[in-house]
């Protein structure tokens, strides 16, 4: 089977550099998703309260019967529970949830700087309770732009293992990933074939064309040699392979070149703006 790297975290623990997303999965058909997505190879899941699967993911791995240490999930804390004693809860009933013991890395899913009073200092404090105590072995954040992660940094001294970011060849983030290359903080890439938009561009069916691959491929290859972790999502099973094929050939300097200089800046954003998006679910 095919290994996957890891990447190691600013706390000496490692994760999968290739996992798997469960965003918009139906929450009914998330644990076969999962069943799935292991039997191919995947052994890190990523999922998030306000997905409203993190069930299903536990069922679909304990279904599993892969050692519980073997294998890599995240979560992340919903919009609605970002007071500290919100947050407390929100995360008992992930890890209930789950059922797994524990969670490998726990997030916080998005800063909603104009929400709270801007109070995500104290809701990363609460975060970093639960690293203390070893329910969330490690901690991280979710779109958060530089200011806020200065912010976080330099109140509680605590760096953030991971920022899960939107990243893809029409908006690559850069200022946000160098920020994190600078202070040892990881970026996961999510949409990160732009909703699909990047797929029929001229240049990456160009680049794929050449290597003889799929343009999901290539710019999937083209983040993992940027260095970043990325987790495609597929309820099909054989898009779950040809998501996971991407370790038997590379990209050369150009190629890479070519799909980065893709960039559109704000413009090429699939998701909001973290700096004024303040949806809470109902």
């Amino acid at each position: 089977m095919t290994q996957v790297p890891d990447i190691t975290l600013n706390n000496g623990r490692t994760v999968p550099q290739l996992g798997f997303g469960v965003f918009q999965i139906d929450p009914a058909e998330t644990a076969e998703a999962v069943s799935r997505a292991l039997d191919v190879g995947y052994r890190h899941i990523d999922t998030a309260q306000m997905y409203q699967n993190e069930k299903g993911v536990g069922e679909g791995v304990r279904s599993s019967g892969l050692p519980r240490e073997h294998l890599f999930v995240t979560s992340k804390l919903g919009n609605a529970a970002h007071r500290p004693d919100d947050a407390r809860r929100a995360f008992e009933g992930t890890l209930a949830a789950l059922d797994l013991g524990y969670v490998d890395l726990f997030l916080i899913h998005w800063p909603l700087p104009t929400m709270y009073d801007g109070g995500y200092v104290s809701t990363w404090r609460t975060l970093i309770e639960f690293a203390e105590d070893g329910r969330a072995r490690s901690i991280g954040v979710s779109n958060f732009q530089v200011p806020h992660l200065q912010r976080i940094i330099a109140e509680t001294g605590v760096v953030p293992a991971v920022n899960q970011i939107e990243v893809h060849p029409y908006f690559t983030n850069e200022e946000v990933r160098a920020f994190g290359r600078e202070n040892g903080i990881v970026t996961e890439a999510w949409s990160p074939i732009a909703q699909g938009r990047v797929l029929d561009d001229e240049v990456v069916r160009r680049v794929a064309d050449g290597v003889r691959r799929t343009p999901a491929q290539v710019v999937l290859r083209w983040h993992l040699q940027r260095g970043d972790v990325v987790f495609p999502k597929s309820v099909t099973p054989a898009r779950m392979e040809e998501n996971f094929a991407l370790f038997d050939f590379s990209l050369d300097d150009q190629d890479m070149q070519a799909l980065s200089h893709l960039n559109r800046g704000e413009t090429g954003r699939s998701g909001p703006n973290p700096d004024e998006f303040d949806y809470v679910p109902d």
